[in-house]
């Protein structure tokens, strides 16, 4: 890579794998989770990293080039890291430990497309922004679902000393 250009399709192709991969690995997640709550919010997820997918494709698409993905490493190790939890944990520690790891995909996507979207806005490429500004503000709802879920329900059910 050597210019902002070479840096924003870098990226985009990373991130276009990370969404594909997530894709895949949410529903083990969701059957893992004993939360009703918290099943409901990453099948919803689900729907949406669906749609992410596609609305890449279209930001693919409004750049010229064509949508492919390249391994991103940090999802890869994220999602990783989801299953160590789901096979060392359970019960309540389970739920808790799956609403941080989603947390920290969340957090990582939400950088992503942050920088993705600034990327898109100095190339000029508004349509990308927009797309990719859409994406952002359904990842920055979801982590607040996660954490309104974190600290209304679950955290507290752990602290009352619910398994």
């Amino acid at each position: 890579m050597k210019t902002l250009s070479d840096a924003f399709e870098h990226t985009l192709q990373d991130i276009y794998w990370a969404e594909n991969a997530l894709a895949k690995a949410l529903p083990k997640v969701s059957k893992s989770a004993n939360n009703a709550e918290l099943k409901t919010l990453i099948d919803s997820h689900l729907k949406e990293t669906k749609g992410h997918i596609k609305t890449l494709e279209a930001v693919f698409k409004s750049i010229g080039q064509e949508a492919k993905g390249e391994k991103c490493d940090a999802m890869d190790g994220l999602l990783k890291e989801a299953d160590g939890l789901i096979e060392e944990a359970s019960g309540h520690a389970l739920d808790v430990s799956l609403i941080g790891a989603a947390q920290a995909v969340e957090h990582y996507e939400i950088a992503r497309y942050g920088t993705l979207r600034e990327w898109a806005k100095v190339l000029g490429h508004d349509e990308a922004h927009d797309l990719l500004t859409s994406i952002l503000d359904e990842e920055k709802a979801a982590n607040s679902k996660l954490t309104a879920l974190a600290v209304m329900a679950v955290n507290k059910a752990g602290k009352n000393g619910k398994k």
